[in-house]
């Protein structure tokens, strides 16, 4: 069995015992499921390197995230997460800037596949990057217009204003542009995907041809 299916089986039983003490029963099992997981990121950090050489020196364990939830302030205080989680990029998981992100288990709907690009960016890098998809919509159409783009990460994902923000005319070409609170692209990607032992490889070749819009995003922030 393809250990991506150990992994969702996995992940259905702590869904019905999502606690310590079963988690704890059952750790070297957890252990073993995430060392092969980090195996693969480092196989598709690798790739992306290709054409990304400022990902040189990131590994899984600085783009991973742990099982663990942040229950603070969440009402749902089930401690575990149903899913395994990385974020890759040149700063490793800890960034404020534009990324790719990768994601499999059974958190629900259809979160499972690959993202690029920004969330939850802070107000002035927002208005920053309202800006300059603005001043440069040409170019930004360009980018996100782009077939391979398309066809690999076909939506947009994250959240979005109920009108345009303060200070732009609601009638603004790019209405729907400006309300956007996150910038990111997704790809569903389904339990099927993960079967594939290239996987790794296929998605490195899939986050090349968002790299512009990832690039677009961290270049306006920086000027």
């Amino acid at each position: 069995m393809n250990y991506i299916d150990r992994l969702h089986t996995f992940f259905e039983q702590l869904k019905e015992n999502n606690n310590r003490p079963w988690f704890a029963e059952h750790k070297k099992e957890y252990e073993e499921l995430r060392a092969l997981w980090l195996e693969d990121i480092d196989r598709m950090i690798a790739a992306m390197t290709a054409w990304e050489p400022a990902l040189a020196g990131q590994t899984a364990k600085s783009c991973a995230y742990r099982i663990y939830r942040d229950t603070r302030f969440s009402p749902d205080k089930t401690p575990f997460k149903l899913y395994f989680s990385a974020a890759v990029s040149p700063w490793g998981r800890k960034t404020d800037r534009a990324g790719y992100y990768i994601e499999t288990g059974i958190r629900g709907g259809n979160d499972e596949g690959l993202y690029a690009g920004i969330w939850c960016p802070e107000p002035p890098v927002l208005k920053k990057l309202r800006h300059a998809i603005v001043d440069n919509i040409e170019e930004f159409t360009d980018i996100i217009d782009n077939p391979e783009l398309r066809k690999n990460f076909p939506v947009w994902v994250g959240d979005t204003l109920k009108t345009v923000p303060k200070g732009w005319d609601r009638s603004h070409p790019q209405a729907e542009l400006l309300r956007r609170k996150d910038y990111g692209r997704f790809a569903r990607c389904g339990t099927k995907f993960y079967r594939n032992n290239d996987w790794p490889l296929v998605a490195a070749d899939m986050f090349r041809t968002v790299k512009p819009f990832v690039d677009f995003l961290n270049y306006s922030i920086d000027e």
